[in-house]
């Protein structure tokens, strides 16, 4: 039967991954570390709305185009073969338009913001667009899906502040984020490691090879550092929420110490927690 390349809605909502959600709240939970901690709890609605729409649009259009640049090598990886572009479902073309269009609309929600959010949220298309073609240059795309994931929580500080120079507390959470990326997309890439080397594309799974896991423990580690220099500048429900978070990063190394490599999907699909226990620090610090 021949497919239509335009592609149905069930193809669009599998192509951006809306069946997948963890991959939104992994640039969710950065981007409100910026707002809240900015606004101590309490970010302006108008930039809730501007921000979580961004997170969707943003995360969507990311799935999209790396579907799209990778279109050449998806069909010949096991996991990837049934993404509808590399199925024939959607046409590359269409799929591009459709990430344009997604770029227009995080764009326009932008453009309630400040002239600085704008001009920042310029840098974080750059860091997701370019972000699928890293693998085939480095060995560490994740430290670049850790930065454009991360410049979430600038863009939220900026929004709140009006400055990303007015404090280090934004880019402490950058840097914790790319070593969360680090972190929980190495545990992601170590089941794909074989098809990697198949296709000949990077990552930092490979990179360790044998230490994959022991570096994945290390890197979380070092997250829930960067956030604890964050949560000991605010009050206590946040420093709570931060011990809680590290409680939880603990058990999910000593998970991954104890099972080894096949336990990475879990970890890969649970880090995410660490980032909303933190969240939900602020909230609660705001109300108290």
């Amino acid at each position: 039967m021949r497919l239509h390349p335009v592609g149905t809605w069930q193809d669009w909502y599998q192509l951006m991954r809306v069946d997948k959600p963890v991959g939104y709240w992994l640039l969710l939970w950065p981007t409100l570390w910026g707002l809240l901690a900015a606004s101590h709890g309490m970010p302006s609605p108008l930039n809730i709305v501007v921000f979580v729409g961004g997170v969707f649009l943003m995360r969507s259009a990311g799935c999209v185009i790396n579907d799209y640049a990778d279109r050449k090598f998806d069909p010949h990886v096991e996991r990837t073969k049934l993404r509808p572009i590399a199925a024939g479902k959607i046409a590359p073309r269409v799929a591009f338009i459709g990430f344009l269009g997604m770029l227009f609309l995080a764009f326009v929600l932008v453009l309630q913001t400040s002239m600085l959010v704008i001009q920042l949220a310029f840098v974080g298309a750059i860091l997701a667009a370019f972000y699928p073609l890293m693998k085939r240059y480095t060995y560490f795309p994740q430290a670049w899906l850790g930065m454009a994931f991360g410049w979430g929580a600038v863009m939220g500080w900026a929004a709140e502040r009006g400055s990303v120079f007015d404090s280090s507390i934004p880019w402490l959470l950058f840097i914790a984020n790319i070593c969360w990326s680090l972190s929980y997309d190495t545990a992601y890439a170590l089941g794909d490691r074989e098809d990697d080397v198949k296709v000949g594309v990077k990552s930092t799974a490979l990179w360790f090879g044998d230490k994959a896991v022991l570096a994945i423990i290390l890197l979380g580690c070092m997250v829930v550092v960067l956030l604890g220099a964050v949560a000991w500048q605010y009050g206590q429900a946040v420093q709570m929420a931060w011990l809680l978070a590290l409680i939880y990063q603990c058990y999910l190394c000593w998970q991954l110490w104890k099972q080894g490599e096949p336990w990475g999907f879990e970890f890969f699909l649970k880090s995410h927690r660490v980032g909303l226990l933190f969240c939900a620090g602020f909230v609660i610090d705001a109300f108290i």
